[in-house]
């Protein structure tokens, strides 16, 4: 079962044309707002006063949005949105009509320009699940640390890297396998349409080298 520290709660509830009104958004997304968002609730914010932690270098706090959708799906380019706009860490938790409801969360990190912009590196989210079926651990000294825990749990295997690793790290390392993996599935749909046995055979040999790669690169 999924629960917050209690001094976490905030409940302020957000207009939606909050997130893109004065941004310059396509009308295609302002239309998913409108009809997949029903309701934007900042449920809480999780921070060092309100978790009893060391403050973060690289977090200072991560606020949770509820998401009341309207149907089965939410489209990425919305919390996308939100999450360019708020200059913090966010913790998405999606919940269907059905009462199915599911978490999300980015890893973005601070981008170089001083702004409070943030760069978007990878969304990781978990399955739609009932409401009893998710949980997260709360275990950490600081909030990098309660950060890194979090994106790890609602990650799971996709991020397939040690323990030991710097979240960074496991994010690139993910990231370069399945850049690998779509090169493989493309030069395997290639080589199937190809006529040529020897540039069937050149085909295959790449396709041998990538695997080995990711198989290196899991090991």
């Amino acid at each position: 079962m999924l629960t917050f520290p209690k001094g976490t709660e905030f409940g302020r509830r957000l207009p939606k044309q909050k997130f893109y009104e004065h941004l310059e958004v396509s009308p295609e997304v302002k239309r998913l707002f409108v009809e997949q968002v029903r309701l934007i609730t900042w449920a809480n914010k999780l921070s060092p006063q309100t978790m009893n932690l060391a403050a973060g270098q690289q977090v200072t706090e991560i606020e949770v949005f509820r998401l009341a959708l309207t149907g089965p799906e939410l489209d990425p380019r919305v919390p996308e949105l939100m999450d360019r706009q708020i200059p913090y860490h966010i913790l998405f938790l999606l919940e269907r009509p059905d009462g199915q409801m599911q978490l999300t969360i980015a890893f973005k990190e601070a981008a170089q320009t001083g702004d409070n912009a943030f760069r978007l590196r990878q969304r990781y989210a978990t399955g739609w699940r009932a409401p009893e079926e998710l949980s997260l651990e709360w275990d950490a000294l600081d909030m990098d640390g309660l950060y890194e825990s979090i994106v790890r749990q609602i990650a799971g295997d996709a991020i397939a890297a040690p323990q030991a690793e710097s979240l960074k790290e496991a994010v690139e390392r993910t990231q370069e396998r399945e850049k690998l993996e779509k090169q493989i599935a493309a030069l395997k749909a290639k080589m199937k349409k190809e006529k040529r046995l020897n540039k069937q055979m050149e085909l295959r040999r790449e396709i041998r080298r990538l695997e080995n790669v990711i198989q290196r690169d899991i090991i």
